[in-house]
């Protein structure tokens, strides 16, 4: 894939886009880049149309015109996951990083992010702290190449999560980080820079 293909990111449940500035400034190559604020999440204002997470994926959808890459944080997996399910020819390449959506985290052994939520975004919608589809059952159906970039010991999303995606995925690869910092991205930010721009251009199959 050359770099005048779109790499489209996702924020987790807190919603703003600028959690993949360092990410982004640590890219070498000019790739076409969209950040999508998800409405309604942490201390994004809320979209009249979008009352849940399925309507963030047709959100999001809508924004992304041509095909590419989707590069999607801790819940905004289920995003990327459902995206790529539902509409697999914009889907091109797909990165989840310490996913906590799509997946049942909690039988990986997760730790509960709900009750913080609620303390450290009380604007948000109600619906941010409901439960997503476990997606599991479908992963055997993506046909899009999947990078997992994972910390190692994350108490939100064990590696374990990672595992158990890459298990059912018939074309997953993993990159981890030493590291319990469910923002691994922030914290490796040219690291994670390398691994999503090596992946993304591998042609996908």
């Amino acid at each position: 894939m050359d770099c005048h293909t779109w790499m489209t990111f996702l924020p987790g449940a807190a919603g703003a886009g600028e959690f993949w500035s360092p990410v982004i400034r640590s890219l070498r190559r000019p790739w076409k880049v969209r950040v999508i604020d998800l409405p309604g999440l942490g201390h994004i204002p809320a979209d009249p149309g979008v009352h849940g997470y399925s309507d963030l994926v047709d959100y999001v959808a809508r924004r992304m015109a041509d095909p590419g890459a989707v590069i999607a944080q801790s819940m905004g997996a289920f995003i990327g996951l459902e995206l790529v399910l539902r509409k697999p020819d914009l889907i091109t390449h797909l990165v989840l990083v310490a996913a906590t959506g799509g997946v049942d985290a909690a039988a990986c052994g997760a730790a509960d992010w709900r009750g913080a939520y609620v303390t450290d975004y009380p604007e948000s919608q109600p619906w941010a702290i409901e439960a997503v589809p476990d997606l599991t059952p479908r992963l055997g159906d993506i046909r899009a190449p999947v990078l997992l970039i994972w910390p190692s010991a994350d108490p939100l999303s064990p590696i374990g999560v990672a595992r158990a995606i890459a298990a059912k995925v018939p074309s997953a690869s993993m990159v981890t980080f030493e590291s319990n910092d469910h923002w691994v991205a922030r914290r490796f930010p040219m690291e994670t820079a390398a691994a999503i721009e090596s992946f993304v251009s591998r042609p996908a199959p």
